[in-house]
């Protein structure tokens, strides 16, 4: 009885309750003002405000990251993410490089960049995309050496160009003799990051293939150790497989020919290392897979993982070879990546790097400084992160460099040169923490060494750790750094053996010029003492020099003939008064 009551109070006060929501919807659609709104708070003004930030805006207020943070260096980031382009494109398509590059100077630090190349061309759908679009590329996933890496550089030059001289930066690309080529002009929507096209059309070019960009930008220019023509120089030097054309903001033309029709060994891609994959991009992964079992997820995915290697990490890791690597969770995420670590793989290959070689690195040296000893050496592939990287250095010693200023290092990675930011790099950490003083040069601490030196060093990579988007100094990795200086100690040694050698010589022949001095006074005592006659006085002169040789050994002088290297090019040189060091 007592429950039947309860049930009619609750139905009894569901009707009233919907008799007043009734009346309230009926005086509301009477008069609005009766419905009560929620208060706005602080926290609605400031939603108001937020809103998403487009990547180009970033840059655009951020250019210094993009190493446009002066005018002398923006000239020389413009020319060089055009050539590193032209480069890449070029030994992509297996095309010996032919490059054309003017700097005009139109006055009010204007100038008009433009760089042509005998590449492979761009489709026309991609020309837009490519140079006026940040973030837009081919290179940034796939893992094999290239210059480029992020898809941003041409699009930020063409951004800078718009930002300090509004005008549109000029595109001419051709594919095939067959077919037009395709003539833009673009600017970049820096709201919406995605190219706006200002004039669009067919144009008649006189050549087979290739591309060409012009940019007006605002620039300076200055000759010395970061200026355009050293950088050209240096590429030059380190692709001696390319033709580059130059002609200055002064007009002057400088040809720098070919020294080699062969081009650098193709870099193939490659898959990632197991080792180099963090558990982010590991759920990702699994989550994205095509294979239906965590075994064929590792041997097809991962490089050096074999099917043996394969049921050794998921006995590692406690999962079961046939888990749908879908279904997998975080924690069996977590668990795989540390059944990785725990097994023993081998390490990438190094078919995706393409290094210089010992040969070309010390025949550049030898074009562009005269000395008297020469090393370079390639060091073993070796993995950070999972990415293989090489380590290449080349040392040339004395001849015409001042024996009373530091070292010379020339700093390149796949095959750029770098000259911004030496004193924030891993090279220069670990060339200055390399004990020279072992190898018989003078050095103080936290310096690099004082002498008539130039080291070179370069490292080539499927992914280069650039400190920052403008690509100029390469980041501390443990790895990296342990690698540098056991290249600079194993040329060190060699250095050290030829100073050593030199200095003996050196003592030796000063202590036979004394001995050789009394000869002649020898021979005439003898000649008073036992009536000698001039030829036998000469004849007793000439036994005493074969006794000497013969005591003390043949020395030939180690005196620097700068007659004697034939491959110096005094077009190449770099003269050192050039080379200003940068600790930025």
């Amino acid at each position: 009885m007592a429950g039947k009551k309860k049930k009619q109070y609750e139905e009894k006060r569901f009707r009233n309750k919907m008799i007043k929501q009734t009346e309230l919807n009926e005086l509301t659609e009477i008069n609005p003002e009766l419905v009560e709104t929620p208060k706005k708070t602080k926290a609605h003004e400031m939603a108001k405000k937020q809103r998403e930030i487009s990547v180009a805006e970033f840059f655009s207020r951020n250019r210094h990251l993009l190493g446009f943070d002066n005018k002398r260096k923006a000239l020389l980031t413009t020319i060089k993410e055009a050539v590193d382009n032209s480069l890449d494109a070029c030994e992509e398509a297996r095309i010996l490089p032919e490059v054309n590059i003017q700097a005009i100077d139109m006055g009010n630090d204007r100038f008009r960049i433009i760089v042509e190349d005998n590449g492979p061309g761009i489709v026309k759908k991609q020309i837009p995309k490519i140079f006026a679009k940040l973030l837009y590329g081919s290179k940034f996933f796939k893992l094999s050496q290239s210059r480029g890496q992020q898809g941003i550089g041409i699009s930020a030059s063409v951004m800078y160009g718009q930002l300090t001289t509004g005008r549109p930066a000029k595109i001419t690309s051709k594919i095939s003799p067959n077919e037009p080529a395709h003539y833009y002009e673009l600017h970049l929507d820096t709201h919406k990051n995605k190219p706006r096209i200002i004039k669009e059309d067919i144009i008649e070019w006189n050549k087979d293939h290739g591309t060409k960009v012009e940019i007006d930008i605002e620039a300076s220019y200055l000759k010395g150790g970061q200026s355009i023509d050293k950088y050209i120089k240096q590429t030059a030097i380190i692709n001696p497989h390319a033709t580059l054309i130059y002609t200055n903001p002064k007009a002057e033309q400088i040809i720098f020919a070919r020294a080699t029709d062969k081009l650098p060994k193709e870099p193939k891609e490659i898959k990632p290392h197991p080792y180099g994959v963090e558990l982010g991009r590991m759920i990702k992964m699994l989550k994205l897979t095509d294979s239906r079992t965590l075994q064929s997820f590792l041997t097809n995915e991962f490089s050096r993982v074999g099917s043996g290697t394969a049921k050794q990490i998921c006995e590692n890791a406690a999962l079961l070879p046939n888990t749908k690597p879908g279904k997998l969770s975080m924690e069996m995420a977590e668990k795989l990546v540390n059944g990785i670590k725990q097994t023993k793989i081998i390490s990438p290959p190094t078919d995706c790097i393409s290094p210089i070689g010992q040969d070309l690195i010390e025949k550049g040296l030898r074009k562009e400084i005269n000395a008297e000893f020469y090393c370079s050496l390639t060091r073993p592939p070796d993995v950070y992160r999972g990415n293989p990287f090489v380590i290449e250095v080349g040392i040339a010693y004395g001849g015409n460099q001042p024996a009373d200023k530091t070292a010379t290092l020339l700093r390149f990675a796949n095959r750029v040169p770098l000259l911004y930011q030496q004193g924030a790099c891993a090279m220069s950490k670990s060339v200055v923490s390399t004990a020279w003083r072992n190898y018989g040069l003078q050095q103080s601490n936290g310096s690099l060494p004082v002498g008539p030196l130039t080291i070179l060093v370069h490292i080539a990579s499927v992914w280069v750790p650039f400190t920052s988007e403008s690509k100029e100094a390469i980041a501390h990795y443990p790895e990296i750094i342990k690698e540098i200086k056991l290249a600079m100690q194993e040329a060190g040694r060699k250095l050290g053996s030829y100073v050593k050698k030199k200095k003996r010589v050196g003592f030796e022949l000063k202590k036979r010029s004394y001995i050789e001095k009394y000869i002649s006074h020898v021979g005439e005592a003898l000649k008073e003492l036992i009536g000698l006659k001039d030829d036998e006085e000469k004849k007793v002169e000439l036994m005493l020099k074969e006794i000497l040789e013969e005591h003390r050994g043949k020395v030939e002088s180690m005196e620097f003939d700068k007659s004697k290297n034939q491959d110096f090019d005094e077009e190449l040189a770099l003269k050192r008064g050039e080379e200003g060091d940068d600790s930025e």
